[in-house]
């Protein structure tokens, strides 16, 4: 394989990372600042088991940074990319469907908001 067939590879890997819409919905929850395991679960409606295989798998990505305090195990974003190609994502995608309807004009209030930076990563 040649070189940019590599640098392909790699990208469809980390690409791969927002594949899955709960990967997302922890990126959401955790874009403005760390989370605690159990924060991350109530935000996303989650159970607890489905939440940690996601962060298990994001953190070995490196997508995520985790520590440990006490008995609480925080998860943060490491990758501030990933969230920010996510961000621009959904702000496109929610904009470009926005049409009026009570569900579609959801989206586009959640573009203007992702778009404002709301969830700014590590702010």
């Amino acid at each position: 394989m040649d070189e940019l067939g590599r640098v392909f590879e790699t990208v469809s890997r980390y690409f791969s990372l927002l594949a899955e819409p709960m990967r997302i919905r922890i990126l959401h929850a955790i874009c403005d600042g760390e989370r605690t395991v159990s924060e991350i679960v109530a935000e996303t409606g989650a159970t607890q088991t489905t939440v940690s295989r996601h962060l298990n798998t994001m953190y070995r990505a490196g997508a995520l940074t985790r520590r440990r305090e006490a008995a609480f195990t925080y998860y943060g974003v490491a990758d501030v990319a990933l969230t920010e190609i996510c961000r621009t994502v959904c702000v496109h995608i929610a904009a470009r469907h926005a049409d009026g309807d009570s569900e579609q004009a959801g989206l586009e209030e959640l573009a203007r908001e992702l778009g404002a930076g709301r969830h700014a990563p590590g702010s």
